[in-house]
């Protein structure tokens, strides 16, 4: 940090320290007067009063360069992000949260002027009050967008799990019914929840029933095939039920080797070899009930 800096930096952590109260009090009129956010006065001000003395503590560290203030002080970069979750709870938009910290430019520069007129003087100080809410708001945008993410993902993967249930046909016998494309995230899903279920069973026999699926092509081939291997590794057998006339010429057409894999037409054709290859007594005739 130059000398130029130095004495910016120390005249804005003046600024924040002897007119704190001032500072807090306007970020928290702009606040309410510039964005739509559903907080409580007394709340705000305990979040102004926190952020500015954390935004003073991070300046007046001597050891602390100007780039990236907000980033590398960690106390001020959980402040921030915490500003931005409570905003995202009390349902306040990701642009509404950046404006309002974008607001607390206004207030510290007007405590600046009030000690010190000089254009000269204000202007150097205005940049780093620009560069250090920008990184700010910026973060708080990006938290905001990361916690976005996560939650899609996570509802992602609920989905995911819905629609792969795996069900227990009959005693020692797991069935997956398919329906849809079956990519390769599917295919962890799938793969994972079976062989848990294989475990938490004890099956013997799983099947993996694709009549609800519209096409297989080669990436689906070799993501039963895969899934199949993985149950054949926890000790059972497995059968892929569900391979209609159009399905089983579309295989042989790619020159898809299944010929390892035990295939039935029907989930009723596959639970009934099932049964007969754990040497149990057949099912009676209707649809099988779940145990």
């Amino acid at each position: 940090m130059n000398a130029s800096d130095a004495a910016v930096r120390d005249r804005l952590t003046r600024a924040l320290r002897e007119r704190g109260d001032e500072i807090a009090d306007r970020w928290v009129q702009l606040q309410r007067e510039r964005a739509a956010i559903d907080i409580g006065e007394s709340e705000l001000r305990e979040e102004a009063d926190s952020l500015i003395l954390l935004l003073g503590g991070a300046l007046n560290d001597s050891d602390q360069g100007m780039e990236d203030v907000v980033g590398t002080n960690h106390d001020l970069r959980d402040a921030v992000m915490e500003l931005s979750l409570r905003r995202e709870r009390s349902g306040a938009n990701p642009t509404a949260t950046s404006l309002a910290i974008l607001a607390l430019k206004d207030a510290v520069l007007e405590a600046v002027k009030r000690d010190n007129h000089d254009p000269h003087e204000l202007f150097p100080a205005a940049m780093m009050v620009n560069r250090l809410l920008d990184e700010a708001a910026a973060l708080s945008f990006s938290a905001y967008v990361e916690r976005r993410e996560e939650i899609i993902q996570r509802q992602s993967r609920q989905l995911l799990e819905m629609s792969t249930p795996v069900v227990h046909l009959w005693k020692q016998i797991l069935a997956v019914p398919l329906i849809g494309t079956l990519d390769t995230a599917r295919t962890q899903v799938v793969m994972e929840n079976l062989l848990q279920s294989i475990q938490t069973h004890e099956a013997r026999v799983a099947i993996i029933d694709i009549t609800g699926v519209p096409t297989v092509d080669t990436a689906v081939a070799q993501h039963l095939m895969q899934t199949v291997n993985a149950v054949r590794l926890m000790g059972a057998d497995c059968f892929i039920s569900g391979v209609r006339p159009s399905i089983a010429q579309t295989i042989a057409q790619l020159g898809i080797d299944l010929s390892t894999i035990l295939t039935r037409a029907t989930l009723s054709d596959a639970l009934a070899a099932a049964v007969e290859m754990t040497g149990q007594e057949s099912p009676t005739a209707g649809a099988p009930t779940n145990r």
